[in-house]
C-alpha cells in the first residue's frame, strides 16, 4: 500500500472516541438513507436501491476499519446504532404503507428483538469490562436475509412466507450465536 494511503488511513485511529474517522463517517451515511427510504415506496427500485446502499456502506466500514486498524469501540457501536436505525426506519415505513404486517415485521427483526436484552447487559457491564463486540458471519447472513427479504416485499415476490420465515430463523440462530458468544467469553473471564 502507498505511504500515503496508510497516513490517510491512521490519520484519525489514535482516539477510539472520535467520530471523524472514515469506518465512522461510513455508518453515519446510514441516517440520510434512512430518511430517504419512506419517500421511495412509490419507486420499488429506488426503494431496492436504498436498500442496497446501506448494505454497502455496512460491510465497507467494516472492511475499511478491519484494513487500515481502525476499529474501536465506538465505530462498533455507532455501526450498529446506524443499523438498528435504517432496519428501524425500514420497518415502520412498510408497516405504515401496508406492505408488512406487524407480526411480519416482528419475524423480520427476529434477530435484532433477540440482541436486544443482549444489549442491555453489554451496556449494564460496560464499566466493568470492555471486549470487543462485532457481528460475527451468522449476524452478517441475518442482515442480508433481511435486506433480501425486504427488497423481496417491495418487490412483490412470491412465496412472501418463505421469504419471511427464513429470515425469522436466520435471525434467531444469528441471536443465539450472539448469546454463546457472550456465554463462552464470560466464562473464560471468570477462569
Amino acid at each position: 500500500m502507498p505511504t500515503s494511503w496508510k497516513k490517510l488511513a491512521t490519520v484519525n485511529s489514535s482516539n477510539e472516541h472520535r467520530i471523524g474517522n472514515v469506518p465512522n463517517l461510513v455508518s453515519l451515511t446510514r441516517l440520510p438513507l434512512a430518511a430517504l427510504f419512506p419517500f421511495t415506496l412509490e419507486h420499488p427500485v429506488w426503494a431496492i436501491a436504498l436498500l442496497v446502499a446501506a448494505g454497502a456502506t455496512d460491510v465497507f466500514d467494516g472492511w475499511y476499519a478491519r484494513r487500515f486498524h481502525q476499529e474501536t469501540p465506538t465505530g462498533a457501536w455507532l455501526d450498529a446504532v446506524m443499523d438498528k436505525a435504517f432496519v428501524l426506519t425500514v420497518v415502520v415505513t412498510l408497516i405504515a404503507a401496508s406492505l408488512v404486517s406487524p407480526d411480519e415485521a416482528l419475524l423480520l427483526a427476529t434477530r435484532d428483538l433477540g440482541e436486544l436484552p443482549l444489549l442491555l447487559y453489554w451496556l449494564a457491564v460496560r464499566r466493568a469490562r470492555r471486549r470487543e463486540r462485532s457481528a460475527n458471519q451468522l449476524g452478517k447472513l441475518a442482515t442480508l436475509a433481511q435486506f433480501a427479504a425486504v427488497a423481496a416485499l417491495i418487490a412483490g415476490a412470491p412465496h412472501r412466507g418463505a421469504w419471511i420465515a427464513g429470515t425469522a430463523a436466520c435471525g434467531a440462530v444469528a441471536a443465539i450465536s450472539y448469546f454463546l458468544r457472550e456465554w463462552r467469553a464470560e466464562r473464560k473471564a471468570q477462569d
